[in-house]
């Protein structure tokens, strides 16, 4: 049975999207899931993060990863899926056919958004290529400030704009925290280097909510 495939897309950048995929494929791995990363964004941030994370290993990263151009994802997916329990996909911002090549190969997109407005408008293009594609996207809170009623206000307007079943809002939410950027330096995540943190229980939240989602 092949293994499902998780895209994270945001056409707006700067939006946390490859932070999340680095801290969701750790959070797998330690729930004892077999996990291949795919970094098709031209920036490679997600590739240099695995290779600062081989390096502090001692070359044993704990999942695969391979960076690919765009026209090759479908191919290059479909084969790790046959041999991993999850494939997460960091597709690149700003780049609507290698976004859409990415969606396409999803078994759910999840879509990180700020609680900002402009952050709101930035993310309808994102679902528009999911409902074109014919995928259920799942919209993540990302750097949420404590106390924050604009993200009630966000969570109430985007409720506004998206058409359940094939648009849902995670109920886990990832705080605005430096421990996400900290831990990614020493090639580590925040459910490994500060487990005990907020941040690690908010992660390993949205990354067993995610599970639940996809079955």
């Amino acid at each position: 049975m092949a293994g499902k495939v998780f895209t994270v897309a945001q056409q707006k950048g700067g939006a946390g999207k490859t932070t999340l995929v680095a801290h969701l494929a750790i959070a797998w791995m330690q729930l004892g899931r077999s996990v291949a990363t795919v970094d098709i964004d031209p920036q490679g941030s997600l590739t240099r993060w695995h290779a600062v994370r081989a390096e502090a290993t001692g070359g044993a990263p704990g999942f695969t990863h391979v960076q690919i151009t765009g026209w090759r994802t479908q191919t290059e997916v479909e084969k790790l899926a046959r041999d991993h329990d999850i494939v997460l996909i960091d597709s690149p911002p700003h780049a609507q056919t290698e976004a859409r090549i990415a969606v396409r190969a999803a078994s759910l997109v999840i879509a990180p958004v700020q609680p900002s407005p402009m952050d709101l408008w930035a993310v309808q293009p994102t679902l528009d290529l999911a409902a074109q594609e014919k995928r259920r996207l799942l919209l993540v809170l990302n750097r949420v400030p404590p106390r924050a009623r604009i993200a009630d206000e966000l969570i109430a307007r985007v409720r506004e704009l998206v058409n359940p079943p094939a648009v849902d809002i995670a109920e886990a939410q990832i705080g605005n925290r430096t421990a996400y950027a900290g831990t990614l330096l020493s090639g580590l995540s925040v459910t490994e280097a500060a487990r005990k943190t907020q941040a690690a229980a908010e992660m390993q939240a949205l990354a067993e909510e995610i599970l639940r989602r996809a079955v």
